[in-house]
């Protein structure tokens, strides 16, 4: 193999897969952007061109558990602070399908907009009190930058892992 096509496979090998982990990590801004999953998909595609040893799928496992932690944790606070400030499950399940119609329609942040609208509008209806609506809103608020912090920290964590793959690796 020449210099330049061995520069050229460790590009493709390393290189593309962190540029998407790097999309990723920057999407998980947007609570309904899989991050977490575009940045595990960075690493499978890494293992499928480096291979898997013993260790590849230790690694991998580990993303993998990363990968659900971060999907799931979203949601759980987000819910979790909503529902401390007194929304209902009802309105919590407005204000996602508000989010996904909102992502759906005006892509990326539309959900961003639609979600606290959604439960607004719907602690409102419950209530008839727009001061309970805002504070079940703030509620939300609150829960979604608790989980972007957490969300981004699991995935820094995953990209982590992913170097000492990648470094265990080369040492070898």
């Amino acid at each position: 193999m020449t210099e330049f096509s061995e520069v050229l496979a460790n590009v493709l090998q390393v290189g593309l897969p962190l540029a998407l982990m790097l999309v990723g990590l920057f999407g998980l801004i947007v609570p309904i952007f899989p991050g977490g999953v575009i940045i595990w998909i960075g690493t499978l595609l890494y293992g499928l061109a480096a291979g898997f040893t013993t260790w590849g799928w230790v690694f991998f496992a580990i993303i993998t558990l990363l990968m659900v932690a971060c999907s799931l944790v979203d949601n759980v606070l987000m819910g979790k602070e909503a529902l401390r400030s007194g929304a209902s499950w009802w309105s919590l399940f407005w204000a996602a399908t508000a989010g996904v119609l909102g992502t759906l329609f005006f892509p990326p942040f539309g959900g961003l907009i639609g979600a606290p609208i959604g439960l607004a509008v719907s602690e409102w209806y419950r209530h008839r009190d727009f001061n309970k609506a805002l504070k079940t809103t703030r509620g939300l608020a609150v829960g979604w930058g608790w989980s972007f912090l957490a969300r981004f920290g699991i995935g820094v964590v995953m990209i982590v892992v992913w170097g000492l793959w990648v470094w265990s690796n080369a040492a070898a």
